[in-house]
């Protein structure tokens, strides 16, 4: 059993929006250590985006090791640092049996947030904020979670999207608690699977249904990634450096997009209009060795 204590309380508290709403995101080492750190791609993105700076003080960092936790602190974020029992948390290859071990972490330590009353606005900290996500969220208390897709389908109600935890606004209440004990429960009869694909099973296996959960699928016009890129940059939300192996290579192709980003700031209706993605050479190259 994990014990937070008080500290976990008063992160939370310091960070959330007078609905109980917090914005989280999850580090470790690997994340601040290098030359072009994530972390700091991550907070530029709110930094050159619309109407996304404000949203700072409602951003809790969750560091997973004395490193990134410094980092943190030094940056003066609202940060927790989650006790992992030694387990060292630097760079995990994807799919690696250390990087499904942490994701598991990961979804244990949310379902405890949402066992202390919090909503919150998860996200990886290789996604890019370009815009405030607030106003295409739904704000219907009825919907329990929207989450992001690797491929949207059309259809905002679809259980046939393939999901992506990267990204995703879920609500505190019995069943969103207990979907996440379902989901967490499953850890140990999951081998090969990372936690996302084990929610996407308990999608197809009826559980959401079952647990009467509501679910809006985020087109990704909107909230976008590698593998699906948003075909509008005037609506674009966030974009995700999803389909990709290597932490190197998220980090190149996310300062292209923020170079993207800055020459369709300052671009003329015209250029606009013409306005395309740089290719993700870094990631598409990154599952070739």
């Amino acid at each position: 059993m994990t014990v937070y204590g008080d500290k976990l309380d008063e992160a939370l508290a310091g960070a959330s929006t007078e609905n109980k709403t917090v914005i989280i995101a999850i580090i470790n080492k690997a994340y601040v250590e290098v030359d072009e750190p994530m972390l700091d791609i991550f907070l530029d993105g709110f930094w050159l985006g619309e109407g996304t700076e404000d949203l700072i003080k409602h951003l809790l960092i969750v560091a997973m090791d004395q490193t990134s936790y410094r980092r943190c602190k030094f940056l003066h974020l609202h940060c927790y640092k989650l006790e992992t029992n030694g387990i060292d948390f630097g760079e995990k290859l994807y799919m690696s049996k250390d990087f499904i071990k942490m994701m598991w972490q990961r979804t244990r330590f949310l379902g405890d947030v949402l066992k202390r009353g919090y909503n919150f606005i998860f996200t990886d900290t290789d996604v890019l904020w370009l815009r405030n996500p607030f106003p295409n969220l739904s704000h219907n208390n009825s919907i329990d979670l929207q989450i992001s897709t690797d491929g949207f389908n059309g259809d905002q109600w679809s259980k046939a999207n393939p999901i992506n935890t990267g990204f995703y606004m879920i609500r505190s209440n019995n069943k969103t608690i207990t979907l996440f004990d379902k989901w967490y429960a499953k850890k140990d009869n999951s081998t090969g699977l990372k936690e996302q694909d084990v929610l996407q099973n308990l999608i197809h296996e009826g559980e959401f249904r079952k647990l009467g959960l509501k679910v809006m699928f985020l087109d990704t016009v909107y909230f976008s990634g590698f593998c699906q890129n948003s075909k509008d940059v005037k609506a674009v939300v966030t974009i995700h450096s999803n389909c990709c192996r290597k932490i190197t290579a998220e980090t190149a192709d996310l300062i292209a997009v923020i170079h993207d980003w800055k020459r369709f700031m300052s671009a003329t209706a015209n250029e606009t209009s013409r306005f395309h993605w740089t290719p993700h050479d870094h990631c598409r190259d990154s599952w070739r060795n």
